[in-house]
């Protein structure tokens, strides 16, 4: 390799400055007279700074001593500004930006004309607050002036009259859902946000009517049924390759609380068994320290949520993924080109960051008091450590695995279809916090074991645990205290 003079003599000075270095070190190392020096060696990758040399003997200087369980405080929390706005942005992106997927939603599939229904210029009857709470929609009485909340409590509020909805989408009250009026006030377009399926409300004023809860997931939305309000299918079908007649067959099978985020990349509607191949919707909190973000690992936070943000709300943006390139395994999206996606203006990736930062600043809601044994969650946890080896895998507190936490369908005592959709081909060490939050539907990917109670009597099974129905209810407190 060629040297230029100039870097040939920069090396020299450099080795010199080493040498000098490591003899001080060697000299100050012997005395002791430099604890300074140790601690600015120790600290590995660190960016060199000025040090006084204190005055104080070596002897003198107090350490705090890990190892017997004291850990140095580390002074006050200073929350980096930067940070914050992601988060404040984040949480503004999670409940109201479409990415500009009105022009799906609104502009191909119509649904703004379903919304209206024939007597406000639309198609079909409409949607009146009655048939939006019926399908899972949930109404943010925040957003809603306090005359109208008034009257809501009162039942002076016409709730089956399609025009009501509208009103409703004007105050951008309506979770999940982005109304677009012209000047006149007309509605003349409509699209969907995150919190469509991954926030919910508390029902204060009424059954879905009440205060947000952001990161929940809405096992009371009826997704298939919802788009199946659609004047017109046909971009639906295109994509997928078949017919409108199969789109309403596959969308009416999915029920309350789930959808099938992998049937816009390989078109399989239905399990071997016929089942619905759509899984629970997933709560969105909890994810901090969790490296993949769905049942069967395609990827991270941001990962998913351009997956999702791109391929299924259809917004306009970015979204590449090599892996998706395969016309055996994923020919949907090799037809279409959806796994690489180049939409302009993008209107997402600048967003993935403050979307990210917000989701993993969200909690898992911790359970109220009285709705668990305490008692037994205590004994449980010890078998959760112990005997049952939950936690071989569930690794407390992340209650999932630290690194890879992908696993096959045998490893865990079932099919492999769902792994099979996934690049990965396996399952996710599934997240436990907040476990009380949805229960709705049932546990696992698709709502096969409908108790906690079930998913333990599996395990107990199919790992040969050998635990006694009272330690299983143990288990199951402890689990519910989570």
């Amino acid at each position: 390799m060629l040297r230029s003079p100039r870097r040939g003599r920069m090396a020299l000075f450099a080795a010199g400055v080493g040498a000098i270095a490591l003899l001080l070190a060697a000299v100050f190392w012997r005395t002791g007279a430099a604890p300074w020096l140790q601690a600015a060696t120790a600290t590995k990758g660190a960016t060199a700074q000025p040090t006084a040399v204190p005055s104080t003997p070596a002897a003198a200087v107090a350490t705090p001593d890990i190892s017997a369980g004291t850990t140095p405080s580390p002074g006050p929390t200073r929350v980096n500004p930067n940070t914050t706005q992601l988060v404040d942005d984040g949480k503004v992106i999670f409940r109201y930006d479409t990415f500009g997927d009105e022009a799906f939603w609104g502009g191909a599939l119509k649904l703004n004309q379903a919304i209206l229904g024939s007597s406000q210029g639309g198609t079909g009857q409409g949607v009146s607050p009655k048939t939006a709470l019926d399908v899972g929609l949930k109404v943010d009485m925040d957003a809603l002036p306090a005359s109208l909340v008034q009257q809501l409590k009162a039942n002076q509020v016409n709730l089956d009259d399609p025009a009501t909805t509208v009103s409703l989408l004007k105050l951008n009250s309506v979770v999940g859902v982005r109304g677009l009026f012209d000047g006149q006030g007309n509605l003349v377009s409509m699209g969907i946000t995150c919190a469509l399926c991954h926030a919910t409300v508390d029902d204060a004023l009424s059954p879905g009517i009440g205060h947000r809860r952001d990161g929940w997931a809405n096992r009371d939305l009826n997704v298939g049924k919802i788009i199946s309000l659609s004047p017109d299918l046909t971009p639906v079908a295109q994509l997928l390759g078949t017919d409108v007649a199969t789109v309403q067959q596959v969308l009416a099978a999915w029920g309350p609380g789930k959808f099938d985020a992998a049937l816009a990349v390989d078109g399989k509607g239905f399990t071997p068994d016929g089942k619905t191949a759509a899984t629970l919707i997933p709560p969105a909190f909890g994810m901090a320290g969790q490296n993949l973000h769905t049942y069967t690992g395609w990827g991270s936070v941001p990962y998913w949520n351009a997956f999702v943000a791109v391929l299924e709300m259809h917004g306009s943006g970015r979204f590449f993924d090599p892996r998706l390139n395969n016309p055996d395994k994923y020919p949907v999206a090799v037809n279409s080109g959806e796994w690489n996606t180049n939409n302009q203006p993008d209107l997402i990736s600048s967003k993935l960051p403050a979307l990210q930062a917000y989701q993993l600043s969200l909690p898992a809601p911790t359970p109220a008091a009285g709705s668990f044994d305490a008692a037994a969650a205590t004994r449980g946890e010890a078998l959760f450590t112990g005997k049952a080896k939950c936690s071989s895998c569930h690794t407390l507190p992340l209650t999932s695995e630290p690194g890879w936490p992908i696993h096959t369908g045998a490893e865990i005592g079932i099919d492999e279809f769902q792994a099979s959709r996934s690049p990965e081909n396996g399952y996710r060490t599934g997240l436990l916090k907040g476990l009380w939050t949805h229960t709705k539907g049932g546990f696992y990917h698709d709502g096969r074991f409908a108790t906690l109670n079930d998913v333990v009597n599996h395990y107990n099974a199919v790992f040969g645990l050998d635990l006694t129905s009272e330690e299983m209810n143990d288990l199951v407190e402890y689990l519910k205290s989570q």
